[in-house]
């Protein structure tokens, strides 16, 4: 069993109480275009934004009548992950379907 010897007693530094700021979010923006069909918009907004039918139809609609609709708020690496996931969606099945992001 140790013994308890205070000359070699060390002090126990206490947290410091740092504040972490929150890492700021992007909003992930599908625009209109004139070839990408409507369903297409609508399976993209289901399987890479996880989105229920009814919540997709309505971004859907929004982008179709107001040129641009927002997918989606997230962190950079995330926005920018869909982003390119999106991209390369549209490439394959040969639509124009233009997704950005931006700071919110």
């Amino acid at each position: 069993m140790p013994i308890y010897d205070p000359q070699h007693d060390e002090a126990v530094q206490t947290e410091s109480k740092q504040k972490l700021k929150k890492p700021p979010l992007y909003k992930v923006l599908l625009h209109n275009d004139n070839y990408t069909t409507m369903e297409f918009v609508v399976y993209v907004l289901m399987d890479v934004f996880n989105h229920s039918e009814v919540s997709a139809i309505r971004i859907m609609l929004q982008v179709h009548n107001q040129g641009v609709g927002v997918a989606g708020v997230y962190t950079y690496e995330i926005a920018e992950t869909k982003t390119a996931k999106v991209a390369r969606l549209a490439q394959e099945y040969e639509y124009p379907l233009l997704c950005t992001m931006e700071e919110e």
